[in-house]
């Protein structure tokens, strides 16, 4: 077995390439080489690692040349054109867009959730990294599938700025900064002002009234769960917070399902913590879960509109479960049962 591998970043520049870094020096992943790609607007730019400054090169056919896994986080359009490339040179490619996610002939995989699915990798050597929001739900939908059966969801999403790249982030703190000095601002990244509201639209509409971001959640989890037959509608809004998407989930179950053995089941299996004390106030919330790990779930009570119903809140950051954390767990599997 290697000892070490050689990784390349596509999208070094951006947040979910910076975390990825991050979180690969964080968790001490056996690198060997690590290259930092990016489009050629950033090309000679640096990029920190493991106290050392990386220079970004451009995307190019041979720049996966001895390369064993690219981390991808660039946008659709440019995983469409170099994923292939990088998995046509012999990489695996971990995909974070949405380009692959539906391929039947490509994993989209949530460690926690479905690992076996990565074994099917050598398909097209490509592997596909949920959406942020969809990532947070099937960790806590999982536990609860697997015991109790799940026929239904409605979840309501509260995604941070953050989901939008640095623009989005850039947009909610200039339009603060202009409210309270009582100027103009303008909307780049959002089609509404953001700061102080609630939008309730993110992504494309489709002919149906869903957003793309509301159908990668129903089709996504459909994928993951490998269940077809569970019913789910979302509806997606985007909240002016910085970092972490929050969730409102209802579930309705075949079996009968408690809340106190809802919270026993979560709070043992991976990934999650439980917070959930509603007499002390003791909940999820975004500001406390930016740089955490785990998904975690409070409010959990009975939905006394059904017979086999409940209530959860989730939280999680974004920019780590949600992407880069995620990418970089599949990595670790790969190597581990793979490579």
């Amino acid at each position: 077995m290697k000892e070490k591998f050689n990784i390349a970043v596509v999208g070094a520049t951006g947040m979910v390439g910076q975390e990825i870094l991050k979180i690969l020096e964080e968790r001490k992943f056996p690198v060997g080489e690590v290259k930092a790609l990016a489009s050629e607007r950033s090309v000679g730019k640096t990029v920190d690692f493991k106290g050392a400054e990386l220079t970004v090169t451009d995307l190019a056919e041979e720049s996966f040349k001895d390369i064993d896994i690219a981390l991808f986080s660039p946008g659709s359009s440019v995983s469409k054109i170099h994923a292939p490339r990088a998995a046509a040179a012999g990489c695996i490619v971990i995909d974070n867009t949405s380009e692959f996610r539906m391929d039947p002939d490509v994993p989209l995989v949530v460690p926690e959730v479905n690992p076996d699915a990565i074994g099917d990798y050598e398909i097209k050597n490509i592997i596909a990294n949920p959406n942020c929001s969809t990532i947070q739900m099937v960790v806590a939908l999982k536990p609860i599938h697997d015991r109790y059966g799940i026929k239904r969801v409605v979840v309501s999403t509260y995604q941070a700025v953050s989901g939008a790249g640095k623009g989005g982030i850039d947009e909610l703190s200039d339009q603060v900064r202009a409210l309270f000095n009582m100027k103009s601002s303008e909307c780049r990244a959002f089609p509404h002002t953001i700061a102080f509201n609630c939008l309730p639209h993110i992504d494309l509409f489709g002919e149906n009234g869903y957003t793309k971001e509301e159908m990668k959640m129903v089709n996504e989890t459909r994928k993951i769960l490998g269940d077809d037959t569970i019913r789910l509608t979302a509806t997606a809004v985007r909240v002016p917070v910085f970092t972490s998407h929050s969730e409102s989930i209802n579930i309705e179950t075949d079996a009968p399902i408690e809340p106190a053995d809802v919270r026993e089941l979560l709070a043992a299996s991976p990934g999650i913590t439980v917070l959930d004390d509603p007499a002390e106030l003791d909940y999820p919330m975004a500001i406390d879960c930016a740089e955490e790990d785990d998904v975690y779930i409070g409010r959990i009570r009975r939905d006394e509109s059904v017979d086999n119903g409940i209530n959860m809140w989730v939280v999680s950051d974004n920019l780590r479960k949600g992407a880069a954390l995620n990418a970089v767990q599949i990595a670790e599997l790969l190597i581990r049962d793979y490579l």
